[in-house]
């Protein structure tokens, strides 16, 4: 037990330090990206540097399993430098005994990363994107859903003769979000506030406008709206929006938070659109601490040795590089698992499945030869 606290320990100082060294890294990449970005705005060195803040959470939380594999590799060339691996081995200790503690250690980090670091990087994405607009005067349009509607905002064109907002609510859209069913239209001028109030049975986004069939239109500057209403069959409203945008409005599956990932999809999904890229996100959150721990056990695969002189430098691109084809594998499983084309729990969970046993295979091998 003494041994394996003391393995642990060793493991979680080399992560602590390498992820500092990673952050400091990353803070100073996004300090300057903020102050060529929104240079033309006035931001100064301070807002920069808070935007910075904001948005390195989401660059760092994506950069784990990496910084997991880099602590494995330099908590088992410490040991071999120091000769304690050599006197660990010698005590009758076994590869897979000496894993079991910077395994452990690494699923637990893990662990803590989805259940608390994944809600935080969510709001600090959304706190960052809702100061970037406002730097940039771009929040014209907006995309949410509710528990039982798609709700939609955008900017009037010049072609409608007015100035202000424009607020769409639709019980349910198609999957391609190109059609909205059971749609209210309220058109909000700058100084009078809401004026128009549009319902629809349909509304078909074409390039530039939307095309509404089934219309009342009721005016609401009219002391009796619901008198003053007039029908027709079709009428047209112009827009900016197009249908990828609306999809992409729904966002960034990390964007939501992992305990309210579940209830989203479900709104998704009642909404009338795809949710296969939330489930995908959401099963890979879910093997993140497998990830890493996979990460940990190909560390020691090539490491885990004793190793001198170029050995050593050979030894730690092997392990590096396993650990990059590892991770660019994840996100060519999770671009599969967007597309529909391998089911989300397949896309999330075979990366790190096949890693370990390759990995623990080859510690095996080394074990026995």
């Amino acid at each position: 037990m003494t041994m394996s606290l003391y393995i642990a320990r060793r493991f979680l100082r080399s992560f602590l330090l390498i992820g500092g060294v990673f952050g400091l890294i990353l803070f100073l990449i996004e300090m300057i990206e903020m102050i060529r970005r929104f240079s033309d705005d006035g931001v100064g060195l301070a807002g920069a540097a808070g935007l910075a803040g904001l948005n390195i959470a989401g660059s760092f939380y994506a950069i784990l399993p990496l910084i997991a594999v880099l602590s494995g590799i330099a908590l088992f060339l410490g040991l071999a430098r120091t000769s304690e691996m050599v006197a660990i081995r010698a005590s009758g200790r076994s590869a897979l005994k000496t894993l079991i503690a910077p395994v452990l250690t690494a699923l637990v980090i893990g662990a803590l990363a989805v259940a608390l670091m994944n809600p935080f990087v969510a709001a600090t994405g959304s706190r960052f994107d809702t100061a970037a607009a406002n730097i940039e005067r771009d929040n014209s349009q907006t995309v949410s859903l509710s528990d039982s509607a798609v709700w939609l905002r955008q900017g009037l064109s010049d072609a409608t003769n007015e100035d202000g907002q424009l607020m769409i609510r639709a019980g349910r859209a198609s999957p391609d979000a190109a059609t909205l069913y059971d749609a209210t239209f309220i058109i909000f001028a700058t100084e009078a506030g809401p004026i128009r109030r549009i319902e629809a049975r349909e509304a078909v986004l074409l390039p530039g406008e939307w095309q509404l069939s089934g219309v009342t239109d009721y005016p609401l500057t009219e002391p009796n709206p619901q008198a003053a209403a007039r029908s027709s069959d079709v009428l047209t409203l112009p827009s900016e929006l197009t249908a990828q945008r609306i999809r992409e409005g729904f966002g960034r599956p990390d964007a939501v938070p992992i305990w309210q990932l579940p209830a989203f999809i479900a709104g998704l999904e009642r909404a009338g659109f795809s949710a296969t890229r939330h489930r995908t996100w959401f099963q890979q959150e879910l093997a993140l601490p497998f990830l890493m721990a996979a990460m940990v056990v190909i560390a020691a695969a090539f490491t885990m040795r004793h190793v001198r002189g170029r050995n050593t430098g050979v030894a730690v691109l092997l392990a590096f590089g396993a650990g990059i084809g590892v991770f660019f594998l994840r996100n060519l499983a999770q671009v599969l698992g967007d597309s529909g084309q391998v089911a989300p729990w397949i896309a999330a969970w075979a990366p790190p499945a096949v890693a370990a046993l390759l990995a623990l295979a080859l510690v095996l091998q080394r074990e026995d030869g």
